[in-house]
């Protein structure tokens, strides 16, 4: 096909952007057509954009307009989409997680096995981000020995979404979960979840700093700190210590400016700027594989197993233990 038919279910603001996006900035697809569970809020948006509005999202995935569906709807939506796009056989990218939960996540695997081949990808963007692809190349050089800790933060100035104690790790810490997985090549063992003391900045029914450990099957030790209210960037750090050396996610390029007495660089306020050639990368890789009849980004698997991590790290700071993170064995179909 020349140019890749798009759907998007979900209009809200990564839609929007994602829509924008696929439309304005990136080649070999376009967004022709919209859905969303606020029919007259979506009617805007597709005349905005000038789309196809659809009074459901499964309508929209059926039509013979649309050859790859796109979800960002919330996140207890997300399982309904996939599996109606993969009914209709069709490709879909859908925003992590792919489920709120390993069963939702497992009956999407199951779904994708029975009907033979791969449609999905789940988007976690950082696997897209240059620095986490140098770390990567990095680490597989051998170079500096095998990885022996893990030290990373996700910190973000604010929050305006109703956030509580579970939403460190679910909107959050999922991206640690799912891209020190792809650094180091394989899967966790345990997590634990335990407490900072609590800024005066976090909002009610949230303790805010929080600290993810995991440990993967090999022994590698991860530490990630989440602190969401920290009142001043968005800070992405990960520093992996190996054997015979210390690699260190590189820090976004910006300009030196010197003004009001001050020398220093710029820093982002949130994943928008952080992220958005990440994003850009992914949405053209997801287009051009689509269109090659593949999925070669984080497939259904791995929007399981994150899911099996998050959900064992969840049961760890409610029951503040250590809870160990088993997975089924992993299909032939995803190997």
């Amino acid at each position: 096909m020349s140019t890749l038919r798009v759907g998007v279910v979900g209009v809200g603001a990564i839609g929007r952007t994602h829509i924008d996006r696929i439309n304005n900035k990136l080649s070999g697809a376009r967004v022709v057509a919209c859905a969303d569970v606020n029919a007259e809020f979506c009617k805007k948006i597709a005349d905005q954009f000038g789309l196809k509005a659809y009074e459901t999202g499964e309508e929209m995935i059926a039509s013979d307009e649309v050859d790859a569906v796109v979800v960002t709807t919330s996140d207890a939506f997300h399982a309904r989409y996939v599996l109606a796009a993969i009914k209709a056989g069709k490709y879909v990218f859908c925003e992590k997680p792919m489920a709120p939960t390993p069963a939702e996540c497992k009956e999407i695997v199951d779904a994708e096995i029975a009907g033979g081949k791969q449609l999905v990808q789940v988007g976690f963007m950082r696997r897209y981000d240059p620095g986490y692809k140098q770390l990567k190349e990095a680490i597989q050089s051998e170079k500096y020995g095998y990885p022996l800790l893990l030290h990373c933060a996700h910190r973000n100035a604010t929050i305006t979404e109703p956030w509580d104690n579970s939403s460190a790790v679910a909107n959050s810490m999922v991206h640690e979960i799912d891209v020190l997985r792809w650094l180091l090549g394989e899967d966790y063992a345990t997590a634990e979840v335990v407490y900072g003391k609590k800024t005066r900045r976090a909002k009610e029914g949230l303790n805010d700093p929080q600290i993810m450990i995991l440990t993967t099957k090999s022994g590698v030790r991860i530490d990630v700190e989440s602190f969401v209210c920290n009142g001043q960037c968005y800070d992405i750090r990960c520093e992996v210590v190996c054997e015979d050396g210390i690699l260190n996610l590189p820090k976004p390029a910006t300009i030196e400016v010197l003004a009001n007495t001050v020398r220093g660089n710029a820093v982002d306020y949130d994943w928008t700027t952080r992220f958005v050639e990440a994003y850009n990368v992914e949405f053209q890789a997801w287009i051009n594989a689509c269109k090659e009849g593949k999925v070669d980004g984080p497939t259904a698997w791995d929007g399981y197993a994150c899911q099996v991590a998050a959900a064992a790290a969840g049961k760890a700071r409610e029951t503040g233990t250590v809870q160990p993170i088993v997975y089924d064995e992993k299909p032939e179909f995803y190997k």
